[in-house]
């Protein structure tokens, strides 16, 4: 059973949502699809599916929505940083890595949706924060555990709209981090256009 912690890594995440200026909703991210106030939202879809995930409930059809930043209401920082909160505790438990879960409309088991989770939070949460201009510092320990699963995955030549964009390649001596972006289609030098 795959023992990691998304504690560090929904901190990380909250901390940038915390610090994201409604002005700045409508900036791009490394997400070609998705401008900053459409990826909030997802990430704040994403903690609540995952938190459903790790008690073994399904997603209700109506909340499985790609983001858009529309959906965001009065008070989403605080409530995301809560809903993230209760997911890392959620997901700390032996219980929810036991058998198989839901992620989105996908059953698999529970161990590897844990690691999705793992995954979105870490990657989201360096898009957020470069898009935005602020620091992000990932918990190594989940960088470690996100490359390694996201090694597993046969990538399309091109992007399909799939889990991840293709690979961007990088030199070998990058940080892990950079890898592990670069891994998920991610350019690790993406920076937003002048405002």
């Amino acid at each position: 059973m795959s023992t990691f912690d998304l504690g560090p890594s929904a901190a990380a995440l909250s901390t940038v949502l915390q610090t994201i200026d409604d002005d700045r909703l409508g900036d791009p991210t490394p997400c070609a699809r998705y401008r900053v106030g459409d990826l909030a939202e997802h990430v704040c879809g994403l903690a609540k599916g995952f938190l459903l995930a790790a008690r073994k409930e399904p997603i209700p059809a109506e909340d499985l929505r790609e983001g858009d930043a529309a959906y965001l209401v009065d008070g989403w920082r605080e409530q995301a940083t809560a809903d993230l909160a209760e997911l890392a505790d959620a997901w700390a438990q032996p219980s929810a890595r036991e058998g198989t879960t839901w992620a989105g409309p996908v059953e698999m088991p529970a161990g590897e949706a844990g690691l999705v989770a793992l995954d979105e939070l870490v990657v989201h949460g360096w898009d957020l924060a470069v898009a935005t201009g602020q620091p992000y510092v990932a918990d190594p320990v989940a960088v470690e555990a996100c490359t390694a699963w996201v090694a597993g995955f046969d990538f399309p030549a091109d992007d399909d709209g799939g889990l991840f964009g293709p690979p961007v390649p990088v030199a070998d001596d990058v940080p892990p981090l950079a890898r592990l972006l670069a891994m998920t289609g991610r350019d690790p030098a993406w920076s937003p256009p002048p405002r």
